[in-house]
């Protein structure tokens, strides 16, 4: 009988701090589903998602605000 072997789905490690959905959106002007999309993709890693929209010369419209 054949087996049918799955990917395994390997967990990134989580690079600077996690951006919230709405914090990513409302820094770089993105519309809610365009931020959904990047976020599902790329993880909520600050510097993942910093670096994927600076490789897309996408300028944040907000600068960061450090969460004390």
């Amino acid at each position: 009988m054949t087996q049918i072997h799955r990917p395994e789905r390997r967990s990134r490690t989580l690079r600077g701090r996690p951006y919230s959905l709405h914090e990513f959106a409302t820094k770089y002007g993105l519309k809610n589903e365009q931020a959904e999309s990047l976020f599902t993709r790329f993880g909520p890693s600050s510097v993942e998602l910093d670096l994927l929209m600076a490789a897309k010369r996408r300028p944040p419209v907000l600068p960061d605000r450090i969460h004390e």
